[in-house]
Order: structure tokens, then C-alpha cells, then sequence
């Protein structure tokens, strides 16, 4: 109920201002909340930010990423003239001997763009990162507010365009780890521990990028009458399923190619030999 006492807005007050200025209600604090709200963000910080340190330091390593019959999720399709031999994955050399840095710097481009767009990891490192609110009903520190409708956040837009990227590439994940049902000799029938990372990273890797706002936008964003569309429709409800989960599909999905990824690391550099279950 009005008073006649509310803080009146400033003349001239430029909308997106943020949080403190004439508008904000007469509160001295800053916020009310009394729990631990920082802990939330914080660890959403900490566990991107020990994904990026991992991610980039196997980037740029270029070796230990390939043992038969597995090859690292960071590095295939392998598509540079300076790829360890591989008889197990899509080995294409469409880059030349010009291109001496490592492989994986031509493929991690995609899928990692389309995580960087994703509309829950956006929400995550604006949170964690930026502050950008640090968490609900706490003012973020920033004075100004654009959102994303300025260069570079504005490029987030493209996100649609990453996922055609992503599905390709989990595509090609796919035969990997069929592959992976053979043994060092390429002979079939083969399955090992990595067999088995292989297939969890697999199915939290389709799990997640199905789970996509655009790809429920794709199969049903556009229809108007779902009688008409009972596939599409079918289709659309079984997305929206997954894109309930879509926050507990990027983490875990995120862990399990990391998983996948370090694994081939340590039997690739000799740590141990991969178990063979049958």
C-alpha cells in the first residue's frame, strides 16, 4: 500500500541503472538474504574454471591422446596432417603440414562454443564470474545493465548455429565409441574399462545436446496445431523431458568428456594398461 513516503525517481534516471539508484526502495542493506547464498556461485566458479584449466592444458599438449583403440574425445575428429597415426576414429587431414599447433584446436572450437552459448552456462559464469546477479535477491555490483544486446554478449545469439555444429560432432563420438568395442589389434568383440567410460561420456553427450533449448525450439517451437504434427509433437514433449534436466545434463556431461579424455591420457602416457572385460 502507498504511503506518500516512497522514494520518488530521480528526474532524468536512465532505465537500466541498476538496483541502487533512485528507484531502489529505502533499504540500508544491501540485501536481506542471511544464508550462505555466495556458496552456490562460488562453486560453479571453481568447477568451470578447473574445467577450463584441464581443457586447456590437454588442447595444447598435443600428445598422449591416442591408444588403441581409443582416442580422446578433445581431439577427434582428428583433422590436422600432424595427428598421431590412428586407425580408431575419423582421421581426416584436411589441414595441412602448415599447421604445426595442436589438433584439437580445430575441433574443441565447436562443441566448446556451443557450451560457452548454452543458455544454462550462460546463467552459470554470468553468476559465478561476472556477478551478473551473484545470486537472487543480491544486487549485482555492476551499475549498468545492457544485458546481452551488445558486442560480444550480443554474439550469443549464434548459439542455434553451434548446436548444428555440436550434433555432427557428437555424431563422430558415437563412431568412436563403437570402435572402442575392439581391442589394440582392431579385431572386434573387444570391451574394456574405456569401453565403458566411452559409453557413459556417449550417452550424457547426446543426453545433453537433445536437451538443448534450440533443439526443443527445432522439433516443436514452430507448430501451431500439435494434432496435426503427433511425431513432432511426441518428439517435443520427450525434449522437453531432458531439457527439465538440462542443468544436471551439462554437468554431468561435462565431466564425463573430461573423464573420457583423461583416461585415454593415462593409458596413452603408460600409466597402466586398459582392463579388458572380455
Amino acid at each position: 500500500m502507498a504511503t506518500g513516503t516512497e522514494p520518488q525517481p530521480k528526474s532524468g534516471t536512465a532505465p537500466g541503472g541498476g538496483v541502487r539508484d533512485g528507484t531502489r526502495a529505502a533499504i540500508a542493506a544491501a540485501h536481506l538474504r542471511t544464508d550462505r547464498w555466495w556458496l552456490a556461485p562460488a562453486a560453479t566458479a571453481a568447477g568451470l574454471l578447473a574445467f577450463v584449466v584441464y581443457s586447456t592444458w590437454r588442447a595444447f599438449a598435443n600428445a598422449d591422446y591416442y591408444q588403441a583403440p581409443y582416442v580422446s574425445p578433445f581431439y577427434s575428429p582428428c583433422l590436422a596432417d600432424n595427428c598421431e597415426p590412428m586407425r580408431s576414429g575419423p582421421n581426416w587431414e584436411i589441414f595441412g603440414s602448415w599447421w604445426g599447433l595442436s589438433p584439437a584446436l580445430l575441433i574443441l572450437i565447436f562443441p566448446l562454443g556451443f557450451r560457452l552459448t548454452c543458455y544454462y552456462y550462460r546463467k552459470a559464469y554470468y553468476r559465478g564470474f561476472w556477478a551478473s546477479p551473484p545470486a537472487c535477491a543480491v544486487a549485482e555490483p555492476h551499475k549498468k545493465y545492457t544485458g546481452e544486446t551488445r558486442f560480444p554478449l550480443v554474439l550469443q545469439n549464434i548459439h542455434r548455429y553451434f548446436f548444428y555444429a555440436a550434433v555432427p560432432v557428437a555424431g563422430i563420438l558415437t563412431y568412436d565409441t563403437v570402435l572402442a568395442f575392439r581391442d589394440e589389434h582392431y579385431e572386434w568383440g573387444h570391451m574394456g574399462l574405456g569401453t565403458l567410460v566411452f559409453l557413459l561420456n556417449i550417452v550424457l553427450i547426446w543426453a545433453y545436446t537433445l536437451s538443448c533449448h534450440s533443439c526443443r525450439h527445432i522439433v516443436g517451437g514452430k507448430l501451431k496445431h500439435f494434432s496435426k504434427h503427433p511425431v513432432r509433437y511426441r518428439m517435443w514433449q520427450w525434449v522437453g523431458k531432458l531439457n527439465a534436466r538440462h542443468m544436471l545434463l551439462a554437468w554431468a556431461s561435462l565431466v564425463s568428456v573430461a573423464l573420457a579424455d583423461f583416461y585415454v591420457y593415462l593409458i596413452a602416457s603408460g600409466a597402466f594398461d586398459d582392463p579388458r572385460l572380455f
